[in-house]
């Protein structure tokens, strides 16, 4: 991952032997008293037009605050956290072709460190890839001029390293990121970590253990599947956090084949395993007193004379048997497989990640991920994304759905190709059947459950705005982390 280096201090900003500077300040009032302490500023940036609204960028001139290159980034009228990691964010994408960049924050913004900090790391990623020469690239260092202790600093790079290794992952071509090279660059990722272990089931063991799901959409590809466990497993946990990730490292739809317009860009099919991976790993960073283990649930879906044909039944991992009338809907089949294997742990909550449904981007658009599950479950992890300033949005599970998957021939079937309206939810009301017991009682109730569908959120094709670039977006990473800080806070 290609980050900035970030730090932080107390030194006046005028003072910075940085190669450029950058003033975050609110809206200009006509008062500016919130760039007291600079004077004249005010008035430069009103006879260039820039009113410091939100997220707002532009280089100035300035010799009253600072003889380096300087620009101004705007926070808006009523600036808060997300407003400030916005605008952090937004400078480090605009202000290209310097190595060292300063940040302050102008009289009135010091509470917002944190979230400055967490801009500055987000905004400054940038993934090299593969051309000849980069071009103009992004400060390899951020000098933060506020007042911000230990913890918080190492929280904003434990963050924005997150959501750099989400990028990172699905960026790489389907190519060179088989099902066996994710699985092993997922557990290079917590190499080293304390209290970390990983284990990898090739198709041998999974065949052997009954992971028929997976197996079942892999079958048609060359390149064997992977199932990997994480387990970040603190003596003093509080609690148990399953993570169940989706890992289609491509998807062709299989035999059920998508248009060629539709392939484009299915190698971020893993994003959801690469959301799990990345969430346990900054936990453990950040040394968090809470259990999570990760399942990665990881293969190709191509077709081929071995491919799974339509009208096929499998056997998930506890023997529910699933006809498959679209191989295009498989990501529900190996995180079946994923959800059962959590649930066998008997976590006190579980969280999936996938992007599993294009339904999902037809009922929220690109920005909100979909949540699913029990309700205070939901609200519990709705809250997490709040603190987090993650777009989420509740999503149903209507009972009167339940009926359409039934099967004829099997136990459910993976698909209603006769009404496709509502696909999300049926995707949902899928998988919450393979969410376990909280005991072996007949009666008992299911371990709590979240659903995140983050095929809209996880990727922006759009423009970039904020700290978000173009591509992968590493949604609700920082909810989940948030999450697990929040379960310990609360134990």
């Amino acid at each position: 991952m290609t980050l900035p280096a970030l730090s932080r201090t107390s030194d006046l900003f005028p003072g910075s032997a940085a190669d450029a500077a950058v003033l975050v300040i609110p809206e200009i009032s006509d008062s500016a008293e919130s760039l007291t302490g600079y004077p004249g500023l005010a008035d430069s940036l009103q006879a260039i037009g820039f009113t410091g609204s939100a997220s707002a960028f532009s280089r100035a001139y300035a010799p009253e605050v600072t003889t380096l290159p300087f620009a101004v980034v705007g926070v808006g009228r009523e600036p808060d956290a997300s407003s400030v990691r916005n605008a952090v964010g937004a400078a480090l994408r605009s202000l290209t072709g310097f190595e060292a960049v300063s940040v302050a924050l102008a009289p009135g913004l010091e509470q917002f460190a944190a979230a400055a900090a967490e801009g500055a790391v987000l905004g400054g990623y940038r993934f090299d890839g593969y051309r000849k020469e980069s071009g103009k690239t992004r400060a390899s260092s951020v000098v933060l001029h506020a007042d911000l202790d230990d913890d918080a600093l190492s929280r904003s790079i434990a963050v924005g390293e997150a959501v750099a290794l989400v990028k990172d992952l699905v960026f790489v071509p389907a190519e060179w990121q088989s099902p066996a090279q994710l699985a092993q660059s997922a557990a290079d990722s917590v190499d080293g970590l304390a209290d970390v272990s990983v284990e990898i089931l090739d198709e041998e063991s999974l065949a052997e253990q009954g992971f028929g799901g997976i197996l079942g959409v892999a079958q048609g590809s060359d390149r064997p599947p992977r199932l990997v466990r994480l387990d970040y497993a603190p003596a003093n946990a509080v609690r148990h956090i399953a993570l169940v990730g989706k890992g289609i490292t491509f998807d062709t739809g299989g035999l059920s084949l998508k248009p060629a317009a539709s392939m484009v860009g299915m190698k971020f099919d893993m994003a959801g395993a690469a959301t799990s991976v990345a969430a346990l790993r900054a936990i453990a960073t950040l040394g968090l007193p809470v259990h999570v283990t990760a399942w990665l649930c990881i293969t190709d879906n191509m077709p081929s004379g071995r491919a799974l044909r339509p009208g096929d039944v499998i056997r998930i991992l506890d023997g529910t048997t699933v006809e498959v009338p679209n191989t295009d809907a498989e990501g529900r089949l190996v995180m079946a497989d994923g959800l059962v294997a959590a649930s066998r742990e008997n976590p006190d909550v579980v969280i999936d990640v996938a992007t599993l449904t294009g339904a999902i981007v037809m009922a929220l658009g690109h920005r909100h991920t979909g949540v699913f599950g029990d309700d205070d479950a939901v609200s519990e992890f709705l809250a997490a994304a709040d603190a987090a300033d993650e777009l989420a949005w509740h999503m149903p599970l209507p009972a009167y759905m339940e009926d359409s998957l039934d099967s004829p021939i099997a136990d459910m079937q993976n698909a209603n190709m006769s009404d496709r309206m509502g696909g999300a939810s049926y995707a949902g009301l899928f998988l919450r059947r393979f969410i376990g017991r909280v005991s072996d009682e007949k009666d008992a109730p299911r371990i709590p459950w979240v659903h995140l569908d983050i095929a809209g959120s996880g990727e922006h094709n759009g423009a970039p705005y904020g700290f978000t670039d173009k591509g992968p977006t590493g949604a609700m990473v920082r909810s989940i982390i948030a999450f697990a800080e929040a379960s310990h806070k609360e134990a």
